[in-house]
């Protein structure tokens, strides 16, 4: 049976292809340390967890929920911005509450899109940023670029290049997966560069709490007249370790908010009231429960650096998110990145991201996610060490899972 319009425009999926080969491991009773997908191990703030507790008790908050937030939850966004950036924004006309940023991507993408439109997106990214608009109709124009000295000059190929001309820029930094962080020189750059070529820009801020070397990561929005053409998607799921509770935000661009707020009035009623309650609870906090996240994030990642450098694997330090974006060893380079993950998983119990999942030009990375404890990111070290050696005296034992279909 012909698949649907929508559904062939999609790609199979490269992660499934890893969750499956770890299932199907896990089942033949192998300990896969999983590094692979960004799913934070942490536990939710114990007085976050007291908070939901105590607001679910009352059945008034069962019924329906407001599909843009409630009105406590969005004043607590807007205070965030307020305390971590400076940016002032109206809770009533400038927030929207989200299941997720990525839930607040796609519906942006359904809210502003029509077919053919063109979307600047730069590559590897997270995966969403570009298929919520394809499935909407858009087209993408990857840029192959870091938050440097080249963003504009790609940017203005792109434009040179592109019929019609872009809607939209995709920006994500700290970037899932590359780690990389922008500087707020970079955001005024790029803001003058989107008022100058009426474009929007969309900006992907879910790890601007998870950093390392003391600077915190800027937003677009700080930029003077960045409101005029930005809106800003940011996530509770990292910062608070709640990624189960599906609680996000959209800020900025009143027209743009609006649209996203229309459209979402359509698809649901909000998160469960108990969750938007205890989420405004967390947003209003000391910061302290931040600050944990953070530090345990940083160990790992030494930890991570120092072991797997000592298996003989050289791993940049990456200066903020919960990811290393690691080149893939030189003698397994020429397999790609998802053939490699699958050797890590049958010979060293490793799961890792392939990075072609984030695009063609991350096919000679991958992923490393720090949601395993110090103890078992040294365990996954010593395995891969041990894999290292093995193939380097033996390298034509070590095959390909494809190989053997």
């Amino acid at each position: 049976m012909e698949e649907f319009h929508k559904v062939r425009r999609l790609p199979p999926y490269v992660f499934e292809q890893v969750n499956r080969l770890k299932a199907n491991a896990r089942s033949r009773g192998a300990d896969i340390i999983d590094l692979g997908m960004g799913n934070p191990d942490l536990p939710t703030p114990k007085a976050i967890v007291d908070k939901l507790c105590e607001v679910v008790r009352d059945p008034r908050t069962h019924r329906y929920s407001s599909s843009r937030g409630i009105p406590g939850l969005r004043r607590a966004q807007a205070a965030y911005y307020q305390r971590r950036f400076g940016v002032k924004l109206n809770p009533d006309t400038q927030v929207v509450a989200t299941l997720g940023s990525k839930e607040g991507f796609a519906n942006m993408a359904q809210a502003i899109t029509a077919p053919g439109d063109v979307i600047l997106c730069p590559n590897p990214t997270y995966p969403i940023h570009a298929f919520g608009f394809i499935m909407s109709g858009g087209v993408i124009r990857s840029l192959q670029v870091e938050p440097d000295d080249g963003f504009i000059p790609a940017l203005e190929r792109g434009v040179r290049h592109s019929i019609p001309k872009p809607l939209a820029l995709i920006l994500n930094y700290p970037s899932n997966p590359t780690a990389l962080v922008a500087s707020l020189d970079f955001y005024k750059d790029v803001v003058a560069f989107a008022k100058k070529n009426d474009i929007i820009i969309l900006s992907d801020l879910a790890y601007s709490e998870i950093y390392f070397d003391g600077n915190p990561p800027p937003s677009v929005l700080q930029v003077p007249g960045a409101i005029d053409v930005c809106v800003e998607f940011t996530s509770m799921s990292k910062t608070f370790s709640m990624p189960g509770w599906r609680m996000g935000f959209a800020v900025g661009n009143e027209r743009l908010i609006s649209a996203l707020t229309r459209v979402k009035s359509y698809l649901d009623y909000g998160a469960f009231t108990p969750i938007q309650v205890a989420a405004a609870y967390a947003l209003n906090g000391d910061g302290a429960d931040i600050a944990e996240v953070r530090e345990v994030y940083l160990k790992r990642r030494d930890v991570m650096v120092d072991a797997f450098s000592r298996a003989g694997w050289t791993i940049p330090a990456p200066a903020a998110s919960m990811f290393a974006w690691a080149p893939i060893p030189e003698p397994f380079k020429h397999l790609g990145s998802l053939e490699f993950s699958k050797l890590l998983i049958e010979h060293a119990d490793v799961a890792v991201a392939p990075g072609i999942g984030f695009g063609e030009h991350g096919d000679d990375h991958v992923r490393i996610a720090l949601v395993e404890n110090e103890h078992r990111i040294r365990q996954a070290a010593r395995n891969i060490k041990r894999f290292l050696a093995s193939s380097a005296k033996q390298p034509n034992n070590v095959v390909p899972l494809a190989a053997h279909r």
